[in-house]
């Protein structure tokens, strides 16, 4: 696992010891940039199922100014501090040992809003529409922000969860990136 662009681009990244994690390719996060980017001009992230920090760091070297990452397990949250430390990204980043859901209350109460919300929970345990709801009824995301949800590829998210539609999926082999955003009413076609 390294950074594929931007200015930590080559950057080795540690994974998560053990099995309890399972780290995005490099293949789908370069395809996920793709999607999204592949590049910004400041903005916030969300990096909610953390893991190796992966997501979240390559969204800050394309340039995020701020991601905040939080994941349950402690191995993680010291695996994302390594990686962070080593891209030299720690003053951008807010790193939090606490589960998906406590950690949104938490973001509603400081009221932050994101341009980018990445979504990558363990295939087993996936509550993907109701996380995407409750960022939808909160305003989590800025106008122009996107939810990031990588899954299973077997599992078939909804097209449109809250105010929130999906505006791109593709699939991996095994994995599938589903893409929310807001859609505006007046469409031209």
């Amino acid at each position: 696992m390294r950074v594929i662009s931007g200015k930590c681009k080559g950057r080795p990244l540690q994974a998560v010891p053990g099995m309890s994690t399972r780290p995005t390719t490099d293949k789908v996060k370069e395809a996920i940039f793709n999607m999204v980017g592949p590049y910004f001009s400041g903005g916030m992230g969300l990096d909610l199922f953390g893991g190796s920090g992966g997501l979240g760091i390559e969204g800050l070297s394309r340039g995020l100014d701020r991601v905040i990452f939080v994941d349950h397990d402690i191995k993680a949250v010291q695996t994302i501090r390594k990686n962070v430390n080593t891209c030299g990204l720690a003053a951008q980043a807010e790193i939090y040992r606490n589960d998906a859901e406590r950690a949104l209350k938490a973001i509603v109460k400081r009221g932050l809003r994101f341009r980018l919300i990445f979504l990558d929970p363990p295939y087993k345990e996936q509550k993907l529409a109701s996380l995407i709801s409750f960022i939808a009824q909160h305003s989590l995301l800025e106008s122009d922000g996107m939810i990031i949800a990588e899954h299973a590829h077997d599992i078939e998210l909804p097209m449109h969860i809250e105010n929130v539609a999906k505006i791109k999926h593709e699939i991996y082999g095994i994995t599938a990136v589903s893409i929310y955003g807001y859609v505006s009413e007046e469409k031209g076609d």
